[in-house]
């Protein structure tokens, strides 16, 4: 099974996009929409403290009054982060998002987040993984 290490050397754009702590949620979202992403992880310094997502706004902010101008982002973000480690494979990933219903999953090395995937990376991953193998048994089945 492909691991997270592979997987994040194949993504397209690794990129790894952050807000402060003290920044106001309408920051944070202003973010997602420019990198048209469903989440932001909370960093203080280099230090992972939550992660915030459009959920999060829907669930604990707008839906409760809060106004995203005026609303720290960590009034309304997830403390406790779901991480992986790059030697985990996407099976483990994928029973992570099933069981604790979750979407995004930083990625921890040494201490240090070196990526974020969504459950949408690792279906694709899933499917290209699929589509491979049904290639190579048709090439198999028909002797080429």
């Amino acid at each position: 099974m492909l691991s997270v290490r592979r997987l994040l050397d194949n993504k397209k754009i690794n990129s790894v996009w952050s807000v402060r702590p003290d920044h106001m949620v309408i920051d944070a979202l202003a973010l997602m929409s420019q990198q048209g992403i469903g989440a932001v992880l909370v960093m203080d310094e280099d230090q992972l403290i939550g992660i915030f997502s459009e959920r999060d706004y829907a669930r604990k902010g707008i839906i409760v009054g809060r106004k995203a101008k005026s609303t720290p982002v960590t009034e309304v973000m997830t403390a406790n982060v779901f991480t992986v480690s790059p030697d985990m494979d996407i099976e483990d990933c994928m029973t992570l998002f099933s069981e604790k219903r979750i979407r995004h999953l930083p990625v921890m090395e040494n201490q240090k987040v070196i990526g974020m995937l969504s459950i949408g990376d690792i279906v694709s991953a899933i499917i290209q993984a699929q589509d491979q193998q049904i290639r190579y048994l048709e090439a198999y089945i028909t002797g080429q």
